[in-house]
């Protein structure tokens, strides 16, 4: 799999982040609701313009497993994720997360994309400050 991005981004670095991009907002479910052309379109822009090198060279950073490392998280942990993920599906990551870590505060956004900071700042927000103000 990780090959096969390394190859889109060489291929075609515009036509990978267009599609990366669109996952990450679930853009064919809340395009033009939760997420604007223009801010979809000014997080393409801000792809674009990095280094064309660092977008190739970064995949291999994903495949760091820090399976071992998550079990010595010894603070309060808040895990906000949405529940309609492409890009680290919540079954794959985030439901597995408070059989591994003690103190975990979990907020599932139904309907969220990967970046439910921007879509979902309903939900994200108050369950930030909620998790500070304790």
């Amino acid at each position: 799999m990780f090959d096969g991005i390394k190859e889109a981004v060489v291929a075609d670095r515009p036509a990978y982040f267009k599609a990366f991009l669109d996952d990450f907002y679930n853009v064919d479910v809340l395009g033009g609701t939760r997420i604007s052309e223009q801010a979809w379109q000014n997080s393409f822009i801000t792809a674009v313009q990095a280094s064309p090198h660092a977008a190739f060279a970064c995949v291999d950073t994903w495949l760091t497993d820090f399976r071992e490392d998550v079990p010595k998280i010894d603070v309060p942990t808040l895990l906000v994720h949405g529940d309609a993920d492409r890009i680290l599906p919540y079954a794959s990551t985030a439901a597995r997360l408070p059989a591994l870590i003690k103190d975990l505060t979990v907020v599932t956004v139904e309907g969220g994309p990967h970046n439910v900071a921007w879509t979902h700042p309903d939900v994200v927000n108050p369950a930030l400050m909620d998790f500070l103000g304790k």
